[in-house]
């Protein structure tokens, strides 16, 4: 269908809404999967003795939608014949829809402790029990075969793609999960509905028709417009339901987004709207999650969904292109609109026409009209610079929030994340690169070193696969802490592997800017520096798993930069660095 047929169905949508459709409740039934009180406890202790997964932020968003119902169909992490039919057709294996893989990953050295009919603890951060998986399956899925059938590609510059890629573990756990507990949330407790809560709401309040509309971004005059129409257009009430779990890198934190939509509310009409937050972990995967955001939306009782322009698209990909087209998302739904189960609201993008001084669908702009927009990139800079944001832009008091999040001219943290064999000369150029930081800035610089970390924070590690790995991670939380106060971290481990180089990414990027530099020096070049004799030792058998002899060195695929320790004296290479965070805007020239 093309974008002017489904800007053309709009309007018909409440006309081919069925009597059916108006009196029946939304949702259907509801696969919630926690155990009565008496059963929950009883399995909470005996859980204490089960082999147990520490859950990640994206596996705790998939089992709290799992146990709430908000996932319905499923009652557990997929099982293969599951997994393989949702990769290749967007199905269960009972033909079912459901079109992105909910999986649970862990190492293949705890997949060598279970079998089928093995229990599973799973816990929270902090080691709280929340469920039991009752193990089916245990298998080891093609990680690039799914990015290319679910994403569209192996370009890791999809955020999708990278976790996928360079932070699942190979093997996946599937079966059927028991609820224990729901993970603790101790901010917006009064937002967090569960699909059966929300739907009570509605229909205590007499909510029959709801239009539900997903964002992970604050939402600006555009949005409010947009979603007016929408609820206007099939006679809805609104229900805004912004994904709070992880997003997309850099994205505003959830926090000051929350406070924009409750900032928001006010410029809707009285008793129009309602506010209900959904801990999603996004995969930012286009076409698909547009589907997957629209079975979710049914779920929590919602009878219409708003797709709009390039829904849940992550942005270009290195060669500067779009990962999806922009109504890539309107059309599959469309396709798939029969057996959905919750109407679809195909949308334009709302622009701002100066001339007419009001917000319009871009298919009905006129050759003359004087189109304003501002992208994100620019409204950034008004930010950064404390200048004026066009009123036409966002309402005052949405503007406020994000100025009291992001203080003019406050410098942005970042970090800088040396990687390369031992004696590659990683040490060296960052201490370089500290001195020319701080000949020309005030900010706090804080290094962590390889052997400094390994002394003092990351004591008692060994050097197996997990220990480098959890030394690595330990590294990118600290530099994480460091870059959220707004502060430049500069660390320089060998972190040999590329999941646990990209999990340090992943925390920095949750606040500030992660900068990959690879000091690619050659093996006998290191070789020949080596004033400990290290390498003399591993390759003579007494050193083991030391890293380019006796276990691998995995090079990053994208870093930012690659140096040549080789190449040039410490003080060149560390002026190259330096530039480029000039050009990302990191550095005043």
């Amino acid at each position: 269908m093309s974008h002017t047929a489904l800007a053309q169905a709009d309007a018909s949508i409440v006309d081919d809404v069925t009597e059916h459709d108006l009196v029946a409740p939304h949702g259907g039934v509801l696969k919630e999967l926690y155990l009565p009180r008496d059963e929950a406890e009883s399995l909470k202790q005996r859980s204490a003795g089960l082999p147990g997964v520490d859950l990640d932020a994206r596996q705790l968003c998939d089992l709290e939608l799992l146990l709430n119902g908000a996932f319905s169909p499923l009652e557990g992490f997929l099982t293969q014949r599951d997994y393989t039919r949702v990769v290749e057709e967007l199905r269960l294996a009972d033909g079912t829809l459901w079109p992105i893989p909910v999986t649970l990953d862990v190492s293949e050295e705890f997949a060598e402790r279970l079998a089928p009919g093995s229990e599973v603890a799973l816990r929270d951060a902090q080691g709280v029990p929340l469920a039991v998986l009752v193990v089916e399956d245990i298998y080891r899925p093609d990680r690039e075969h799914e990015a290319l059938k679910v994403f569209g590609t192996l370009d890791r510059t999809h955020p999708g793609v990278a976790d996928l890629l360079e932070r699942q573990r190979p093997v996946n756990l599937g079966g059927r999960v028991r609820g224990i507990q729901a993970p603790a949330h101790y901010d917006f407790s009064g937002l967090r509905d569960t699909p059966r809560s929300l739907r009570a709401w509605f229909a205590a309040h007499g909510w029959h028709r709801i239009v539900a509309f997903q964002t992970r971004n604050p939402m600006h005059r555009a949005h409010r417009e947009l979603t007016l129409r929408a609820a206007q257009q099939v006679g809805a009430k609104l229900l805004l339901q912004p994904s709070v779990g992880r997003t997309k890198p850099g994205d505003v934190d959830h926090y000051t987004r929350v406070r924009c939509y409750q900032a928001l509310l006010p410029q809707y009409p009285p008793d129009s709207t309602r506010l209900s937050l959904l801990p999603l972990a996004m995969r930012m995967g286009g076409p698909r999650e547009a589907l997957w955001h629209a079975i979710i939306r049914k779920n929590y009782g919602a009878s219409h969904f708003i797709v709009g322009r390039d829904h849940a698209g992550p942005g270009k990909d290195t060669g500067g292109k779009p990962f999806y087209g922009p109504f890539d998302a309107q059309h599959l739904l469309e396709r798939h609109q029969d057996e959905l189960g919750i109407r679809i609201v195909p949308f334009p993008a709302m622009v701002y026409v100066a001339n007419r001084d009001a917000y319009l669908p871009t298919t009905e702009l006129q050759a003359d009209d004087e189109v304003r927009d501002i992208s994100g990139t620019q409204l950034r800079q008004h930010l950064h610079e404390g200048t004026e944001i066009p009123p036409w832009f966002s309402f005052p008091e949405v503007v406020q929030i994000l100025r009291e999040r992001h203080p003019a001219q406050a410098p942005r943290g970042f970090a800088l994340f040396f990687t390369g064999l031992s004696g590659a000369g990683k040490s060296t150029i960052a201490q370089a690169v500290v001195a020319q930081l701080l000949e020309r800035t005030s900010r706090a610089v804080t290094v962590l070193d390889g052997d400094e970390v390994r002394k003092h924070l990351s004591r008692g590690l060994g050097f197996s696969r997990e220990d480098r790995a959890a030394n690595v991670t330990r590294i990118g939380y600290v530099a994480s802490e460091i870059v959220r106060h707004g502060g430049i971290a500069v660390c320089a481990p060998i972190a040999p592997y590329a999941d646990s180089r990209a999990e340090a990414r992943a925390l920095v990027e949750s606040h500030g800017d992660f900068v990959e530099i690879h000091v690619s020096t050659a093996l006998e070049v290191c070789e020949a520096r080596d004033r400990k004799g290290l390498y003399a030792q591993a390759r003579a058998g007494r050193i083991a798993h030391f890293t380019g002899i006796s276990d691998p060195y995995e090079a990053p695929l994208q870093p930012e930069l690659r140096v040549d320790g080789n190449a040039g004296e410490p003080a060149v290479l560390a002026r190259h660095i330096v530039s480029l965070l000039e050009q990302r805007g990191l550095l005043r020239t």
